[in-house]
């Protein structure tokens, strides 16, 4: 849910670089930055602590209280940007900005479709599509919504909704064009066999394909020689 709150304590780095990075790794720490009002800071985080607070309630959009070893005050931050190892699927880097509650952030935030299966469009054979599935969105901190939900249990096929079919939220101002399109019901698309292209294009061009010949009762008929009709025509001379 929105404003949902997580407790993270962190670790400073005081070395830098890709063979460091990987040394922390090995030792089920993740490799990060704290971007606040002022420098930089370097941290590293412990793998099992990173992904308890960023599968909870609040998912990506939780808002992090972070806690750095060895300083007493506190600040609150949101997941800014991540790197995931593309065959382990881990995270392998993060990247924290510190925010004020009081002040509006801009996020992406997901688009999930309800109600597919009863739309009329989807029962006549239609095919539902999902153009974009996230939108950019201003908030607060605390109320950026983990994700938006948008009906299309009423779409027949041919219907389209934008971002302004979204319903509106309270405290969440949309950032993208309201006429981009979110989803579509269109008919299927029909596979065109071989056979039916040849046939197309030979009526295209005026060709017109002859029907398979069939073989007569009793057998098939041999083709005359060539010259037969000739020698028949000339006769026999009499003696």
């Amino acid at each position: 849910m929105a404003g949902e709150r997580v407790k993270l304590v962190v670790a400073p780095r005081e070395k830098l670089g890709s063979a460091e990075s990987r040394r922390l790794r090995k030792q089920g720490l993740v490799p990060g930055v704290l971007y606040g009002r002022t420098e930089p800071v370097a941290i590293c985080i412990a793998e099992r602590e990173l992904r308890r607070a960023l599968t909870g309630a609040g998912g990506f959009h939780a808002i992090l209280d972070i806690q750095v070893e060895g300083k007493q005050a506190s600040h609150s931050a949101i997941l800014k940007d991540y790197q995931r190892d593309e065959v382990r699927g881990f995270v392998t880097h993060v990247d924290l900005q510190e925010v004020r509650l009081d002040q509006p952030i801009t996020a992406s935030v997901s688009v999930e479709l309800m109600g597919g299966e009863e739309a009329p469009g989807v029962r006549e054979g239609g095919v539902l599509s999902q153009v974009a599935r996230e939108v950019s969105v201003e908030a607060l901190p605390l109320e950026v919504p983990e994700h938006l939900e948008l009906d299309v249990s009423g779409m027949g096929i041919g219907d389209t909704l934008r971002l302004a079919d979204l319903p509106v939220r309270e405290g969440v101002t949309f950032l993208d064009d309201p006429e981009t399109v979110i989803a579509t019901v269109t008919m299927p698309t029909r596979v065109v066999e071989p056979e039916e292209m040849l046939e197309g294009e030979e009526a295209e061009a005026g060709v017109e394909v002859p029907p398979a010949e069939e073989a007569p009762e009793g057998g098939s008929e041999a083709p005359a020689e060539p010259g037969a009709d000739a020698a028949g025509d000339q006769g026999t001379v009499e003696g």
